[in-house]
């Protein structure tokens, strides 16, 4: 029986994967699909669906047929016009992808790993076989980032973009600077919020963050940037005391991913900071993410909303999904929006310069300091401030720096690591956009 012929205003979609994310997809497309419909004169219907498991319940009823244990044959029903991915993985999600998009299938994904490492890939497949390809929900799952710098920034020069991108972490170090928590209690609360997953790593690592700042900065800057290319720290080392000499000193800790174009080169790099408390992502608490990006022309410009979870994501994906039958109905295809790359060269960590906090435990007799500053003085390195605090017969020195390069801090480092009176430099953290 041949498949009847789809309206012009009527999408047909075939969805990968229904866990919590492909979930919250059927469930927004049933209660919002007739209020879609009204805004839009456009009909979002879901036909095919791959599961890992067809037989489990997922308390939603399909009709018969709908769920499949195999992805490919959601990709080659002919009955599909447009595939969306919301299984995660790298394979085999690029696989079915590509297939989609060379049968001429529009593309909707949520999954940030798969386009930062594949995504001029993906999109240089989308772009001959003139179909979309649609990302939104890969970074800030609710919070609207791809299509601002797109189309909303698209005539200006973006110079620079920072951004709080991963909601697990931001809680943790919410809880940790507002109960006093250390940092194993703060995750295992937000594990049992259902903030954290199990293995937390993707997260408090921030492999999550650097994907998302790779795909960022490669939409910013109009050069490809994948997630190896992005610097990373996570906060596994942060502890109470770094955020409460933090606030003495005037700062809130984060993890920040920072994407710059600088001299032709772009860096990208996500690691724990001190951000003064006046800056615009310092308020930015719990589980909500930011972006922070200036422009040119527009200026300064940032963008907040609840970065993680089925029903934002979902959102998202759903919003794609519009987009892409708005296409259709219009006769149009093919805005990829990732056109047009010039491979830029990625500068490197160690050629970038910040200040940076230090907190050291030595043993506190008379002319440790000395022996202490002398390795500054001769790595070139300034300092700014200092505090001693005597425990006994140790003492902690919390030091602020002036703005040294990296290359002369990893050398302060290795050299303070030799020295006797020295028990240990507990936290070294850069310090961002001073104020």
């Amino acid at each position: 029986m041949t498949p009847r012929r789809p309206a012009a205003d009527e999408l047909r979609i075939g969805l990968l994967g229904c866990g919590t994310v492909g979930a919250a997809v059927v469930r927004l497309l049933r209660t919002n699909g007739e209020e879609i419909r009204r805004r839009t004169g456009l009909t979002l219907r879901v036909v095919r669906i791959a599961v890992a498991h067809p037989e489990k319940s997922r308390g939603i009823v399909f009709d018969p047929g709908v769920l499949t244990g195999n992805a490919a044959d959601v990709v080659a029903d002919a009955r599909v016009d447009c595939v969306a991915e919301v299984m995660g993985g790298i394979e085999p999600a690029r696989a079915l992808l590509l297939d989609a998009i060379e049968r001429g299938k529009s593309v909707v994904t949520a999954n940030k790993q798969l386009i930062a490492r594949h995504g001029p890939e993906l999109f240089g497949a989308a772009a001959r076989a003139g179909v979309d390809l649609r990302l939104e929900a890969s970074v800030g799952a609710g919070l609207p980032v791809i299509q601002p710098l797109k189309e909303s920034l698209a005539a200006n020069r973006v110079s620079e973009l920072w951004g709080i991108l991963n909601g697990t972490t931001n809680y943790i170090l919410t809880k940790m600077a507002d109960e006093g928590w250390e940092f194993d209690r703060a995750l295992e609360d937000a594990q049992r919020r259902g903030f954290a997953e199990a293995d937390p790593s993707d997260d408090v690592d921030g492999h999550d963050a650097a994907a998302k700042l790779a795909i960022l900065a490669t939409i910013a800057f109009h050069t490809p940037v994948r997630a190896d290319d992005v610097y990373r720290e996570g906060i596994r080392r942060v502890t109470t005391q770094d955020i409460a000499f933090a606030r003495e000193l005037g700062f809130a800790v984060k993890l920040l991913a920072i994407a710059r174009d600088y001299d032709g080169r772009v860096e990208a790099h996500v690691h724990p900071a001190f951000l003064p408390l006046g800056h615009p992502l310092a308020a930015i608490r719990n589980e909500l993410n930011a972006l922070f990006v200036r422009g040119d022309f527009a200026g300064e410009v940032m963008t907040v909303g609840r970065g993680a979870g089925g029903d934002p994501t979902a959102s998202a994906v759903v919003a794609d999904l519009i987009d892409v039958a708005r296409n259709r109905s219009a006769g149009a295809h093919g805005r990829v929006g990732w056109s047009a790359l010039t491979s830029r060269p990625i500068r490197p960590i160690e050629e970038t310069a910040s200040p940076f906090y230090l907190l050291m435990q030595v043993t506190d007799r008379p002319g440790v300091f000395a022996r202490i500053a002398t390795i500054f003085g001769e790595e070139g390195v300034s300092i700014a401030s200092i505090v001693q605090k005597s425990r006994g017969h140790a003492a902690e020195i919390i030091m602020v720096t002036h703005t040294a390069l990296e290359t002369q801090m990893r050398r302060v480092l290795s050299r303070l690591g030799e020295l006797d009176v020295l028990h240990s430099v507990r936290s070294a953290i850069r310090v961002v956009g001073e104020v």
